[in-house]
């Protein structure tokens, strides 16, 4: 008796950043022929490694230092289907947000108990927020839980909050630091909607662990995309790196051609929102233009990490504390991670976090290390970190796209057979993160399955 089977595929999967690595990875597993064309050298895209050769010595930076959530449960699975240990590859913290002592900030620590006990434990216990602020925070939390997480009607972070009545301290402290880390986009200008998205995954969700903090030990190429490429040559895939796409055209057969070159049965653009637009637009077919649009349509947010090297004796008492961050007293940086702490080879290394950095960045490289290293020695209060041995800023100017209300977001589905989009910027309940461009990738992959042709079988 005949039955339908599917048929293995060519499927391009341009980009080799998160989410064109978790697109890949599913295709392969579901015995799809896959080539991944990537154009730099370096897997991971805007999450990626970055080499810096300082005092004879090759360090390995991100170009960015990334706080990963237990809610991220495609990434974690794809983690592990990668061949990747979760507890060899990530440090596990609980939910925190804790300043320096006597930096004017605040100490707030969730303990490893069942939700939602862990939050309010770690309310009544913190230190550096008033009656006034916890009771505000416990009104909103639990305003949040009667409406189900959900917002009908978008609106501002700045503007959700002042409904609530959030007390000036507690925006300061926890609320816009967390929008901007979350959203990398300011609280007077960031969606509420796709902000509540997050906190219900993590403060809101019924499991505990979805609110750990997971911080990278090694760096983020090697923790995803350098081990979803070995997944995927391991079942017959290929990866081919500086193989810049400049073009793309629909044949009459129904595959794609690259570059006037390489033919493949299925595409998966998973390439920037820009790149996208442009590859989309050579195609030259009126389906798409809605799409391109919205590509194009998209603003932009920087994120600056400032690296700051010291003696390898200097260690922080935590892994990371966030910081009180106040231009106006050239206190630029949000959050400082101890890399040490996470590699001992790094030892002394800092990381400073700057989102939605565009103001800081202005300051140029220099001037803005200089800031941060003053920064440290004062709010630490440890002279020493006023003087590095070196620093590192990087930014990236196009981090993330502004998260902003009820922003147009194109679907997965271009509109045209066989072509599918992948990236953090795509439809869906996340902002631009590293699990936004997992699920996107994934969601790719299964639609490619889903438009494959069935072939009979006896």
């Amino acid at each position: 008796m005949a039955k339908a089977v599917l048929q293995a595929l060519s499927v391009a999967v341009i980009g080799g950043g998160w989410a064109g690595c978790a697109a890949a990875m599913e295709l392969a597993r579901a015995g799809h022929a896959v080539t991944v064309y990537e154009a730099a050298r370096t897997l991971g895209g805007r999450a990626r490694k970055v080499e810096r050769e300082a005092q004879d010595k090759l360090t390995v930076l991100d170009n960015g230092q990334h706080i990963l959530l237990g809610a991220y449960t495609e990434t974690l699975r794809l983690l592990k289907l990668s061949g990747q240990d979760p507890s060899d590859v990530i440090l596990d913290l609980p939910l925190q947000m804790r300043y320096p002592d006597g930096s004017g900030g605040m100490d707030f620590i969730a303990p490893r108990w069942p939700a939602p006990l862990h939050l309010a434990w770690a309310l009544l216990r913190a230190t550096g927020l008033g009656r006034a602020d916890k009771v505000a925070l416990m009104r909103f939390s639990s305003a949040m839980r009667w409406m189900g997480w959900q917002l009908y009607n978008d609106c501002t972070v700045s503007e959700l909050l002042e409904r609530f009545d959030q007390t000036d301290r507690l925006i300061q402290l926890m609320w816009r630091p967390l929008c901007l880390a979350a959203l990398n986009t300011p609280p007077e200008r960031a969606s509420a909607k796709v902000f509540v998205n997050v906190l219900h995954d993590s403060l809101g969700a019924r499991r505990r662990r979805a609110s750990d903090m997971l911080i990278p030990k090694t760096n983020l190429s090697a923790l995803f995309p350098e081990a979803a490429a070995r997944y995927v040559e391991s079942h017959g895939g290929q990866l081919k790196l500086g193989a810049k796409v400049v073009s793309l055209q629909a044949l009459p057969d129904g595959r794609w051609q690259l570059n006037r070159a390489a033919t493949h049965d299925r595409v998966v653009l998973a390439t920037s929102s820009s790149q996208a637009a442009s590859l989309l637009a050579s195609v030259g077919d009126p389906a798409v233009e809605g799409v391109v649009a919205q590509l194009q349509a998209f603003a932009f947010e920087a994120i600056s990490t400032c690296y700051l090297q010291y003696d390898t004796a200097v260690r922080l008492d935590l892994p990371f504390y966030a910081l009180v961050d106040a231009p106006e007293q050239a206190h630029w940086g949000q959050f400082v991670f101890d890399r040490g702490q996470l590699d001992a080879r790094q030892a002394g290394l800092l990381a400073v976090v700057i989102s939605a950095s565009g103001r800081a960045a202005a300051q140029g490289h220099e001037a803005l290390a200089q800031a941060v290293a003053a920064q440290l020695a004062q709010v630490l209060r440890m002279p020493q970190l006023a003087q590095p041995a070196w620093t590192q800023v990087i930014t990236e100017k196009r981090a993330t796209f502004a998260c902003t209300p009820d922003l147009p977001r194109p679907a997965n589905a271009t509109g045209l057979p066989g072509l599918v989009l992948a990236g953090d910027y795509t439809t869906g309940d996340y902002p631009a993160t590293i699990e936004a461009a997992v699920r996107s990738g994934v969601q790719a992959a299964a639609l490619v399955c889903q438009i494959n042709t069935p072939a009979t079988k006896a």
